[in-house]
C-alpha cells in the first residue's frame, strides 16, 4: 500500500470543496487546479463530484463554452460551505497534532 496515494484520497475531497468554494468550476478546471498542487488521476475527481452532489453540498449548472459543447459547472450549497468549513477546522487541528508529534520526536538529530 503506497500510503501518499492513502494521503491524497483523503485531502482530495477537503481541496476540491475548497476550489469551488473559490469560485465555481467544471470538472477538467478542477482536476487542473488539484494538480497543480498534489497529483491526482482526473478519474478519480469525477465520482467525488457526484457523490458531493448526491450528499447536498454541491448543486450543478450548465453553461455555455465557446470552445465545445456546454460544460457543467459545480457549485456549493450552503450545507457544503459549511461542510467545508469544518473539514478545514479539521484538517488544520489534524495537522497541528501530527506536525507537533513529529516534532517531539528526535527524527533531526
Amino acid at each position: 500500500m503506497n500510503v501518499n496515494i492513502q494521503f491524497k484520497k483523503g485531502v482530495l475531497e477537503l481541496c476540491v470543496l475548497v476550489l469551488i468554494h473559490r469560485k465555481d468550476q467544471y470538472g477538467y478546471e478542477l482536476a487542473q487546479a488539484v494538480s497543480r498542487h498534489i497529483e491526482v488521476a482526473e478519474g478519480a475527481l469525477y465520482p467525488l463530484l457526484r457523490r458531493l452532489v448526491n450528499e447536498g453540498y454541491c448543486t450543478t449548472y450548465l453553461q455555455e463554452s465557446n470552445e465545445g459543447p456546454p460544460r457543467k459547472y459545480y457549485k456549493l450549497t450552503a450545507s457544503g460551505v459549511t461542510y467545508m468549513k469544518s473539514m478545514v477546522k479539521e484538517w488544520q487541528t489534524f495537522v497541528s497534532n501530527v506536525t507537533n508529534l513529529i516534532e517531539e520526536g528526535d527524527l533531526y538529530e
